[in-house]
């Protein structure tokens, strides 16, 4: 088990003022298995008029803000710490036959109607022509669910070359396939349709990874920002997560925030303004460290 400080900072900056900000994002850590989330705070500066917090769909915390106050700035923070353990499986489990882990085969399970729900295409997540062979170099007939999503997982990892700045969030499947280059979630998502390309359930993941390895592990790709991985439904199991970029099962280096059909059910942050100014600029910065390495958290009032 390790503890993590992590602190997710954006700033927006503008070249006049904004006279109206609304914005909605997905920063609180949830609590899981082998996660914990034992503080949480969101600071705004300038304090925003209104702030609100719901449980969406999939159980994320989503949270809404409007800021009235005139600014050319606009600052949020998210501080938390989280206590992560490495998952557990039972490899009875893992061994099923992939083609008896489609969920609309397992009507048996009462969590099979949810995993059903990431069976399908999504907004940024299609299944083109051609995604379901390059899947099935690994999902060959009979094959373990679990053996069959780590070879996929690795191969995509071996076969994409990471750049940031190559794509941009709508990028689709197909031009993934075709290029093999991008980030994160663009690595997610093509590994998200491979598996609902099969009927099986594919699930992407928002979160973060910690940004000092302990000694002697390499440092991991995505570590300065977001991160994002994949689930794959595992009946009886819940779901097994894997990280393409980094070629690896999640582990005690990985922190849970949100998961949906794709990036756009959970943005970190997003929102809307009003004003007259050209120009704008969006920095993002993230640290995850052992919890008594951690950065110290800014001075401006909490809003919430």
């Amino acid at each position: 088990m390790t503890r993590y400080r992590i602190v997710h900072r954006t700033t927006y900056t503008y070249d006049s003022d904004v006279t109206g900000s609304f914005g909605q994002f997905h920063l609180t850590p949830r609590d899981l298995e082998w996660q914990d989330c034992l503080e949480h705070e969101i600071v705004i500066d300038p304090v925003p008029a209104e702030l609100h917090h719901h449980a969406d769909l999939y159980g994320n915390r989503k949270s809404f803000f409007h800021v009235v106050a005139p600014h050319t700035e606009l600052v949020v923070t998210a501080l938390s710490t989280v206590e992560v353990r490495k998952q557990q499986f039972d490899p009875a489990h893992l061994a099923l036959p992939w083609e008896r882990a489609r969920p609309e085969r397992r009507t048996d399970l009462p969590d099979a109607w949810e995993a059903a729900d990431f069976t399908f295409p999504s907004p940024y997540v299609d299944v083109p022509p051609g995604i379901e062979a390059y899947t099935r170099v690994s999902f060959t007939p009979g094959r373990a669910i679990g053996e069959a999503a780590v070879e996929m997982m690795q191969r995509v990892h071996d076969d994409f070359t990471y750049r940031s700045g190559s794509t941009s969030i709508g990028e689709k499947v197909a031009d993934l396939l075709k290029n093999r280059t991008g980030v994160c979630q663009d690595f997610s998502h093509f590994m998200v349709s491979g598996l609902r390309s099969l009927g099986l359930g594919g699930r992407y993941v928002s979160g973060y990874l910690a940004t000092r390895p302990p000694p002697g592990r390499p440092r991991l790709v995505g570590a300065d920002a977001s991160h994002a991985w994949v689930g794959c439904w595992v009946p009886e199991a819940g779901w097994l997560y894997l990280d393409p970029t980094n070629r690896r099962v999640i582990d005690e280096s990985h922190a849970t925030v949100a998961f949906g059909r794709d990036y756009g059910d959970v943005p970190p942050v997003r929102g809307v303004i009003f004003t007259e100014a050209k120009k704008s600029k969006m920095k993002v910065s993230v640290d995850m460290a052992p919890a008594l390495e951690a950065v110290a958290a800014p001075e401006t009032a909490p809003a919430s």
